[in-house]
């Protein structure tokens, strides 16, 4: 975790465009477009029923029984036929009986002629009652034409559908230096954003405020001689509020907002991110005032001349194209390009000149006061039982950042919906704390007894160790339920809010990381793999204060590395700026901080073998410990519990 609560173990809904907006169609959703697959389909589909209505009129015949036309000849012969109807070549006879009887004659020769063939008299046929239905003209036209018509129609939709997929792809070219910003109107009530919404931040929102006012009264400071910075940079860790702190001073200042990732830009064709760059100021400046927002500008705005991709890679083509169009604002030109990054050291020095991203505004992780704000605004829709108290959750929570309580938040809500409970209660939103830092818990993770006894041991060792050494945080809970990656895990948290660390306590902080290692080495001889994470974090704390801090006695104070690592391609570039021999006394140096730190954990463990007998037990018995519980079994064994002169409230 953070420097301010340690733990040891074992992100922006976009906002849309306003309706009726022009440009809506170029970044919304594109309706699906016909593949060949789907145009096969179709087109089988329309000549079936084509030649099914064919069949179904060419083939239609009167009712009755089909027989031969020497049968029928042979029953006129014999009186029995009452009347005889002529259809085209349909012939159909009612017997004197009832019955109906059908037949076909042939083509273009009369019923008398076909009969008188088969031996029937004139005289015979004047018995019967012969009757003839012409089918009108236009029924002839449509079964002789009927065929070549749907074939005509089945190639015409066919071509249809295929000049739809061309111009579809023809207009998905043309388009493809356009601009995909998504644009949120002063007039759109459902996404407005204002600093009422964003807690915390109080001098990042009077930094910011300066820029509302000029786009609100800019002649308030043309005529003084002022100009307000073209570009404003927000700086800060992820999840701080910088996405949601730009969409609030467009909100404030009531003009359109215009938002694009740095990535957006970048296309594996050479130019189209230096067109889309241009086609999105040009937008910008059709608006009587507007706000350009560029999220993680990094993806852009790296240093250039890395030797990655050449000279004139597309990356740098974009960047450039930036840099000139932030130099082409005219002085009257109410825009403001707003910008944020969580890596401000890699951003080309061309972009944070004066005249450009000359205005840098950081933004730090919420303390105390401002995480209860931000946890009440998150609470507005939520229904909370009578226990709740948000001043606790904020006291809990140090190094939270504002995305981390909105997912508190939310997982506290989804925990009581799961037990079926209609509100939110406190032990939800603990609960919900612990799954945030370490994930789920793992029930189904079940121990066997020794693995349950060594875990049990390792928990206490890190618990009595920082419960002993005057600079460690408090341990407010132990717990060897498996939650996330870890098999067991015991949580400390600083009485007070601080943002200095000393050496006095970087030094307990790690023999209370080693607590659970010399702990497992001491009572069984061995040890597992559990403290592998404990071993990584101490050792990494350790080379920190050498290299970074300058909290190395023997080395003084120098800094030997930087802050950030370079990358390529993945891999870190080791840029050492010393010789291997200041290497070799900087490894003896972590080597020397990491053996004095677990010879104190271990005169720790020796000296308080009882309590840390007591504390095993207990969690074995219970699993779960505890601050008051634990404080008791402190108290019992003659260790004073760490208090403040304020302390914490209402933490179980």
């Amino acid at each position: 975790m953070n420097p301010n609560g340690t733990m040891n173990n074992g992100n922006k809904e976009p906002p849309m465009r306003a309706p009726g907006d022009p440009r809506e169609k170029r970044s919304g959703t594109q309706p699906p477009r016909w593949n060949w697959l789907s145009m096969t389909t179709a087109g089988l589909v329309v000549l079936f029923l084509v030649v099914s209505i064919y069949s179904a009129i060419s083939q239609t015949t009167a009712p009755g029984t089909q027989i031969t036309l020497t049968r029928l000849a042979a029953d006129v012969a014999s009186s029995s036929i009452a009347s005889i109807s002529v259809s085209g070549d349909t012939v159909s006879a009612v017997y004197r009986d009832g019955s109906i009887k059908t037949t076909q004659k042939e083509t273009g020769v009369s019923l008398s002629s076909t009969l008188s063939a088969y031996g029937i008299t004139p005289a015979q046929l004047k018995a019967i009652d012969i009757s003839v239905e012409q089918p009108s003209g236009w029924l002839i036209w449509f079964e002789d034409l009927s065929p070549v018509i749907g074939s005509l129609l089945f190639v015409l939709l066919l071509i249809w559908f295929m000049s739809r997929q061309m111009r579809g792809a023809g207009m998905q070219v043309f388009s493809f230096g356009q601009s995909k910003a998504r644009i949120t109107m002063p007039d759109d009530v459902k996404e407005k954003v204002t600093f009422k919404d964003v807690a915390g931040a109080k001098e990042a929102k009077q930094e910011l405020s300066e820029v509302v006012d000029f786009l609100k009264n800019p002649k308030k400071f043309l005529d003084i001689g002022a100009q307000i910075p073209k570009g404003v940079l927000l700086m800060g860790a992820p999840g701080t509020g910088k996405t949601l702190l730009a969409r609030a001073v467009a909100g404030e200042a009531g003009v359109a907002f215009f938002s694009i990732s740095g990535s957006e830009f970048v296309e594996m064709f050479v130019g189209v991110g230096a067109s889309r760059v241009r086609d999105l100021f040009k937008m910008a400046k059709q608006s009587p005032a507007a706000i350009i927002f560029v999220d993680e500008i990094d993806a852009v705005g790296r240093v250039r001349g890395g030797g990655v991709g050449g000279g004139n890679d597309e990356r740098e083509q974009t960047l450039n194209q930036i840099l000139v169009e932030m130099d082409g604002f005219e002085p009257n030109e109410k825009i403001v390009v707003m910008a944020a990054t969580n890596r401000p050291d890699v951003l080309d020095p061309a972009l944070l000149r004066p005249g450009r991203f000359d205005r840098r505004v950081t933004i730090d992780l919420p303390d105390r006061g401002d995480r209860e704000e931000i946890l009440k605004i998150h609470s507005r829709k939520k229904p909370f039982a009578e226990d709740v108290n948000l001043k606790v959750v904020a006291e809990r929570t140090p190094g939270f950042s504002g995305a981390d309580l909105y997912s508190l938040m939310n997982e506290g809500a989804i925990l009581a919906a799961r037990e079926n409970r209609t509100k939110v209660s406190q032990y939800d939103l603990v609960r919900a704390i612990e799954k945030v830092m370490l994930g789920p818990e793992r029930k189904s993770h079940i121990l066997s007894k020794k693995e349950k006894e060594i875990t049990a041991y390792h928990e206490a060792g890190h618990a009595l160790v920082g419960s002993v050494l005057e600079h460690c945080d408090p341990v407010h809970k132990i717990s060897i339920i498996a939650r996330g990656r870890a098999g067991g895990y015991t949580l400390h948290l600083p009485l007070e809010e601080r943002k200095l660390q000393s050496k006095k306590a970087f030094l307990d902080t790690i023999a209370m990381s080693l607590g659970g290692y010399v702990t497992e080495k001491a009572l069984f001889g061995d040890v597992t793999t559990g403290p592998s994470n404990d071993l990584q974090v101490s050792t990494a704390l350790a080379r920190d204060m050498v290299t970074k801090y300058g909290m190395s006695d023997k080395l003084g104070a120098m800094a030997f590395e930087g802050s950030e690592a370079r990358a390529l391609f993945g891999q870190g570039l080791e840029e050492k700026e010393y010789s291997a021999k200041t290497g070799d006394e900087i490894d003896a140096e972590v080597s020397r901080i990491m053996a004095e730190a677990k010879k104190r954990a271990e005169e720790a463990v020796s000296t308080h073998r009882t309590l840390l007998d007591a504390i095993a037990k207990r969690l074995v018995e219970k699993e779960t410990i505890e601050r008051d519980e634990f404080e008791a079994i402190l108290v019992a064994h003659g260790v004073q519990p760490k208090k403040s002169d304020t302390p914490i409230e209402g933490l179980v």
